[in-house]
Protein backbone atom coordinates (compact mmCIF):
# COMPACT_ATOMS: atom_id res chain seq x y z
CA UNK A 1 0.00 0.00 0.00
CA UNK A 2 1.31 3.44 -0.88
CA UNK A 3 1.44 6.48 1.36
CA UNK A 4 -1.57 8.76 0.87
CA UNK A 5 -1.46 12.45 1.85
CA UNK A 6 -4.80 14.22 2.19
CA UNK A 7 -5.38 17.84 3.19
CA UNK A 8 -8.65 18.47 4.98
CA UNK A 9 -10.20 21.06 7.27
CA UNK A 10 -11.50 20.43 10.77
CA UNK A 11 -15.15 21.46 11.00
CA UNK A 12 -16.48 24.07 13.42
CA UNK A 13 -17.39 21.39 15.96
CA UNK A 14 -13.75 20.27 16.16
CA UNK A 15 -14.27 16.99 14.34
CA UNK A 16 -12.23 15.94 11.32
CA UNK A 17 -14.20 13.89 8.79
CA UNK A 18 -12.12 11.83 6.36
CA UNK A 19 -12.99 9.65 3.41
CA UNK A 20 -9.92 7.84 2.11
CA UNK A 21 -10.39 5.46 -0.81
CA UNK A 22 -7.33 3.22 -0.42
CA UNK A 23 -8.47 0.37 -2.65
CA UNK A 24 -9.74 -3.15 -2.17
CA UNK A 25 -6.19 -4.53 -1.78
CA UNK A 26 -5.96 -2.61 1.53
CA UNK A 27 -9.03 -4.33 2.97
CA UNK A 28 -8.53 -5.88 6.42
CA UNK A 29 -5.07 -4.32 6.82
CA UNK A 30 -3.97 -2.01 9.61
CA UNK A 31 -3.19 1.59 8.75
CA UNK A 32 -1.74 4.55 10.64
CA UNK A 33 -3.33 7.99 10.50
CA UNK A 34 -1.21 10.96 11.57
CA UNK A 35 -2.83 14.35 12.08
CA UNK A 36 -0.58 17.38 12.04
CA UNK A 37 -1.74 20.97 11.61
CA UNK A 38 -0.38 22.88 8.66
CA UNK A 39 1.59 26.00 9.54
CA UNK A 40 -0.36 29.21 9.16
CA UNK A 41 0.47 31.13 6.03
CA UNK A 42 2.46 34.25 6.91
CA UNK A 43 0.73 37.52 6.15
CA UNK A 44 2.44 40.37 4.39
CA UNK A 45 3.38 43.66 6.02
CA UNK A 46 0.58 45.39 4.10
CA UNK A 47 -2.01 42.83 5.28
CA UNK A 48 -0.86 43.28 8.91
CA UNK A 49 -1.07 47.08 8.63
CA UNK A 50 -4.53 46.81 7.09
CA UNK A 51 -5.68 44.58 9.96
CA UNK A 52 -4.29 46.94 12.61
CA UNK A 53 -5.87 49.98 10.97
CA UNK A 54 -9.23 48.19 10.69
CA UNK A 55 -9.39 47.79 14.48
CA UNK A 56 -9.30 51.55 15.16
CA UNK A 57 -12.56 52.92 16.58
CA UNK A 58 -14.15 49.50 17.00
CA UNK A 59 -14.45 49.54 20.83
CA UNK A 60 -18.03 49.98 21.93
CA UNK A 61 -18.56 50.54 25.60
CA UNK A 62 -17.10 52.43 28.51
CA UNK A 63 -13.56 52.45 29.80
CA UNK A 64 -13.60 52.11 33.54
CA UNK A 65 -10.69 51.93 35.95
CA UNK A 66 -11.59 49.80 38.97
CA UNK A 67 -10.52 50.70 42.50
CA UNK A 68 -6.79 50.21 42.93
CA UNK A 69 -6.75 49.42 46.64
CA UNK A 70 -4.16 50.49 49.20
CA UNK A 71 -0.39 49.99 49.24
CA UNK A 72 0.85 47.36 51.64
CA UNK A 73 2.85 48.87 54.52
CA UNK A 74 6.20 47.08 54.83
CA UNK A 75 9.12 47.34 57.18
CA UNK A 76 12.32 48.92 55.79
CA UNK A 77 14.88 46.45 54.38
CA UNK A 78 17.83 47.79 56.40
Amino acid sequence: MERVVVKSTVSGDGILHLVLPVGIEAANKEVRVTVEPLPAAPISREEWQEFVLSTGGKWQGEFERPEQGEYEQREPLS
